[in-house]
């Protein structure tokens, strides 16, 4: 019987990993996630190992449905670390579709990229979190959220919080 080469589940069968026609075995809830989008589930946390794998088709795979879970942090997280051969990443790139680009802009108009610092130029109570987010804290190595231009990520105090980039200008 072959194992699922994401979550290592029984009963997987070949899916080709376009545009190539290299196969992979996946089981029926990795095959769904490829075919329709993953849904946010603790199932695909088996890609912390998957990204990893020596085969660059796996590789190709992950990488596609890590993408896909944008609302996830923890994907965020490990797409941020992950490191594909150029020509695997061409490989895994190749098969997705182009939305229009979101370009996230400070409160002045600088584009904001993954990894700025900025500095916030209003005080901004943190929901849930109890503290407010003092006038002139630098945040440093921010995150883009990738559906919304007008939202950022970053860490203030320890947690990691959403940030509306209309408050911070870049530093």
């Amino acid at each position: 019987m072959t194992e699922c080469a994401l979550c290592s589940a029984a009963e997987a069968r070949p899916v080709p990993v376009h545009p190539r026609e290299e196969t992979v075995a996946l089981c029926p809830t990795c095959l769904t996630g490829v075919t329709e989008g993953p849904q946010s589930d603790p199932h695909w946390h088996c890609l912390n190992d998957a990204i990893w794998s020596p085969d660059p088709a796996v590789q190709v795979l992950a990488w596609r449905i890590l993408k896909a879970l944008p609302e996830d942090a923890w994907a965020r997280d490990l797409l941020d670390i992950a490191y594909l051969e150029p020509e695997v990443q061409d490989w895994a790139e190749a098969g997705l579709t182009t939305a229009p680009e979101i370009v996230h802009r400070d409160s002045n108009g600088a584009v904001l990229a993954a990894g700025d610092t900025v500095t916030l130029i209003k005080d901004l109570p943190v929901k849930g979190a109890g503290f407010t987010a003092k006038r002139g804290t630098a945040v440093r190595n921010i995150s883009l959220v990738p559906d919304n231009e007008g939202q950022i990520e970053g860490r203030v105090e320890g947690q990691r919080i959403i940030i509306l980039t209309q408050f911070v200008k870049k530093a």
